[in-house]
């Protein structure tokens, strides 16, 4: 059977990063969290000091951009690829709520997006990959043969991230999260290059009332589709 290319894009924990993995699973695809790769380069800019609530050194950080290797590693343990910067697991450091409060300052910056929209079209030149991120179906993977665009409300995302972040032993308050969340929505949507935008072709699902395997069950239903059709 060919092997096809699943864009999956969309705001802030709607889910993207999971329902993607889960695919890939099923599939046997390799699966990219292009949102890692921008939390990768964010966290750089944290640890050399480039970026704090008072000042943003953009330009010192495009300097540096080509010191900056960012690659993917399978832990069979987890199930699941950790992300790697300059060859140090940095999965966990990663995911805290600062690095979610500066990584769409740094996304927006056009540098950074080239460097990383070349290493992911790269990796999904083969096709049989399940990418998720911002700019997939938009920018990456504009020929994608499934495109999908993965909604919920502001409060309902805020919670599962809320949620997510108690479990991993975070001390974190609700309405910090939540006013991460729309900070992020803004920027994702209004930054010039590559904003977060619905491709034209691609199919929405809004899960605020789903379950994890409904939500599965409804992606995977559109994949099934897809491969009949590329047959």
């Amino acid at each position: 059977m060919s092997k096809i290319t699943i864009a999956i894009d969309g705001f802030s924990s709607t889910g993207k990063s999971t329902v993607a993995k889960q695919i890939a699973k099923h599939l046997g695809y390799v699966y990219v969290d292009t949102g890692a790769m921008y939390r990768a380069v964010t966290f750089y800019a944290m640890q050399n000091g480039l970026i704090c609530e008072a000042d943003f050194n953009s330009k010192a950080l495009i300097n540096q951009l080509p010191k900056i290797d960012i690659n993917f590693k399978f832990n069979k343990d987890l199930g699941f690829a950790e992300v790697y910067l300059n060859a140090i697991n940095i999965e966990k450091q990663i995911r805290t709520l600062e690095v979610s409060s500066f990584v769409s300052k740094v996304a927006a910056i056009s540098e950074v997006r080239q460097k990383l929209v070349e290493q992911q079209q790269k990796m999904g030149k083969d096709k049989g990959v399940v990418m998720d991120g911002r700019d997939i179906g938009t920018v990456v993977f504009p020929d994608a043969e499934l495109k999908i665009f993965m909604n919920a409300s502001a409060e309902t995302r805020a919670k599962r991230r809320y949620k997510e972040l108690l479990e991993r032993g975070d001390k974190v308050l609700y309405e910090d999260v939540l006013k991460n969340v729309q900070e992020r929505d803004y920027i994702d949507t209004n930054r010039e290059d590559s904003p977060l935008v619905k491709a034209d072709d691609a199919i929405e699902i809004d899960n605020s009332n789903m379950s994890l395997q409904e939500q599965f069950d409804m992606v995977m239903g559109l994949v099934t589709n897809t491969l009949e059709k590329t047959k």
